[in-house]
């Protein structure tokens, strides 16, 4: 799939089934009448590109990257992990466990493609035109766009979806709160406008609302009830994709169906997509169970994140047999920070030096041997993996950018290149660990018959390692003996998924494992990530609890670049500082996507660049890999 940054904000709501079989549409070539400027200015537009050259021009004919040819038919069966009790978009991430799929019946004003780097083209929408100064936008939908009830989908829908998502969901609440104005301007055409000229991101942003049909929500369901689009709900929901609800058994599978008279089934962005008859998607609550599910054929595909299951549990018949393929694809969409998260609303995590002594008591260098079979490496960069990420020391255009908020960052910023203990040898970890306690006793604490206390108080420095997946107690039980070796007490907790968004939603917790995938074209979501704003937003991506006057200057000077280059520097420049601030201790990641499938699919013969797999929305059936390989279980 291709990062985008709805996707990123997906991510943290939808089970991450959903944005690789996201819908797609194409615009209509634009005759003479429709090229008319929309207002002085502003012109219409078949494609938006945050930088560089848009690749399709309006009568392109389908994706490099497809097979026009490919088949219609077949099931596809894939894992989900956790449970879900609510297929109502707007209230996820703050109500309920939103199913996965749900995402997938529904559509946007633009779609990206899988083969540019932040370039989206029509979807619902079929033009768009903006003023140089980004100052606002018009979309204007496409005459055919329909609900699957048949009804169209109109302006009313477009400023609906808007203003629920704006009221009811804190992520988009904060994604979209520089648009102040949505308005129908014409029968198909809705005008935002947005708080300030110069936010060059906006106009595709808004382009990534997801549409609800509005009067879907304002109506009554089967027993006569008013529905509230506030609240959730497990009744299936209208959507106007190319996949509808089939059936569903709440918090253990729901299968979605391809729609055979879809209102855009034609359009040239739809050309070789789309391709299964249904997927379906089966919970588990446990990842070992999963794996045993997919060796046992009762899924058909599986993305493997466990280093040692990649090494060690694909050692079955079928493997060997070639009914199971394993195959990795090079992930060249986005970066990554992933790491033990500190929060610091919490005292005890507000001194930096106590936060970069913890990394000193991380020895990722032993923990990818032991337990990773040296596959992984280690994070230095929220950006990791990209060419946004900062190295060495600042100059050029990054450092006028820093100068600027010299005073407010750490000195190191300046002076040294961030770079994480190394451990991997009794000496290095004898070393790294009296460093750390060198950096808490600056921070006012001592050991005092082998526990750590806070030198006037005596309180003694204690913290939870809280998560969700109980596969990943073996890490944080790795980490445990050197924090105790510290004089540290350490618990570490496995709760359900609905405790644990709960707890995190509140804020009640000392260090948790999260990640921020980071797009190539970084820009509003980074307020979300790392903002003041968002730092008190429940269910925001701000779990850390940043409010840091540099940083969110920083992240406006991300948000209004006016060329790539530029782009690059302000994202070094805020990558630094973050990094230089010890939010979190980093870990590791790895720049290829490992999956497992039963050979019964077919697929173009090339991957497209930014879409890793491209399963399931390019691949298809293939009959005669299937018969080949037996009936499913």
């Amino acid at each position: 799939m291709t990062i985008s940054r709805r996707r990123l904000l997906q991510t943290s709501a939808f089970a991450t089934l959903a944005p690789v079989i996201g819908g797609a549409g194409s615009l209509s070539i634009i005759n003479a009448a429709c090229a008319q400027s929309p207002a002085k200015g502003a012109e219409w537009r078949h494609a938006l590109s945050l930088f560089g050259e848009i690749k399709y021009p309006a009568e392109f004919k389908r994706f490099d990257y497809v097979n026009p040819e490919a088949p219609k038919g077949g099931i596809v069966r894939q894992i989900a992990i956790g449970t879900f009790d609510n297929f109502n978009i707007a209230v996820a991430g703050v109500k309920g466990n939103i199913a996965g799929a749900v995402g997938l019946i529904y559509e946007s004003l633009t779609t990206a493609s899988l083969d540019e780097v932040s370039t989206e083209y029509g979807l619902l929408a079929e033009a768009v035109s903006h003023p140089e100064d980004f100052s606002w936008v018009s979309y204007r939908l496409r005459a055919n766009a329909k609900w699957h009830d048949g009804k169209p989908v109109t302006p009313e829908d477009v400023i609906f979806s808007l203003e629920s998502f704006k009221k009811y969901h804190p992520q988009y609440s904060a994604y979209y709160r520089h648009v102040v104005k949505a308005e129908k301007v014409g029968e198909r055409e809705i005008k935002f406008t947005f708080d300030a000229p110069g936010n060059r991101e906006l106009p595709q942003i808004v382009g990534q609302l997801t549409v609800l049909p509005k009067h879907w929500w304002e109506g009554t369901n089967a027993s006569g009830a008013k529905r509230d689009i506030g609240s959730t709900t497990l009744e299936v929901p209208l959507g106007s994709a190319a996949y509808r609800i089939k059936d569903f058994v709440p918090g253990r599978s729901v299968s979605v169906e391809r729609v055979k008279d879809h209102w855009g089934r034609d359009l040239n962005v739809n050309v070789g997509r789309n391709n299964f008859d249904e997927l379906r998607y089966e919970y588990f609550r446990d990842g070992t169970v999963a794996l045993e599910a997919f060796k046992g054929d009762q899924v058909d595909w599986r993305t493997e994140n466990s280093a040692k299951n990649w090494a060690t549990a694909y050692d079955f018949p079928a493997v060997a047999e070639k009914r199971v393929i394993l195959e990795e694809f090079l992930n060249r969409s986005s970066g990554i920070m992933q790491g033990f998260a500190l929060n610091i609303r919490r005292d005890k995590f507000k001194d930096p030096r106590v936060r970069r002594a913890l990394n000193y008591a991380f020895d990722f260098e032993e923990m990818n041997k032991q337990i990773f079979f040296g596959q992984y490496k280690r994070i230095a960069s929220y950006f990791d993996g990209t060419e946004l990420a900062s190295s060495g020391l600042p100059e050029g255009k990054e450092l006028a950018i820093l100068e600027t908020v010299r005073a407010e960052v750490p000195p190191e910023v300046f002076t040294k290149p961030y770079t994480n203990p190394v451990g991997g040898s009794a000496e290095n970890v004898r070393g790294n660990l009296r460093e750390a306690l060198q950096l808490l006793k600056e921070a006012g604490y001592e050991v005092r018959d082998r526990k750590l206390v806070n030198a006037k108080s005596g309180a003694p420095f204690e913290l939870e390692l809280l998560g969700e997946d109980p596969s990943f107690e073996r890490v944080m039980l790795f980490f445990k003996p050197s924090l105790e070796r510290l004089g540290i007490g350490v618990s570490v907790r496995t709760i359900d998924a609905t405790q644990y968004e709960n707890r995190l939603r509140t804020w009640d917790f000392d260090i948790v494992v999260s990640s921020w995938p980071e797009s190539l074209s970084p820009g509003n979501e980074q307020r979300e990530f790392w903002g003041s704003q968002a730092a008190d937003m429940a269910g925001s991506r701000n779990i850390i609890g940043i409010k840091n006057p540099a940083i969110d200057k920083l992240i406006e000077r991300v948000i209004f670049t006016r060329d790539r280059e530029d782009l690059v520097a302000a994202t070094k420049a805020l990558d630094r500082v973050l990094l230089w601030n010890n939010f979190v201790v980093p870990q590791w990641t790895y720049n290829k996507v490992r999956t497992a499938r039963w050979d019964r699919f077919g697929r173009p013969p090339e991957p497209p660049k930014y879409g890793q797999s491209g399963f399931p929305a390019i691949w298809w059936y293939d009959a005669d890999k299937a018969a080949k390989i037996g009936k499913r279980s």
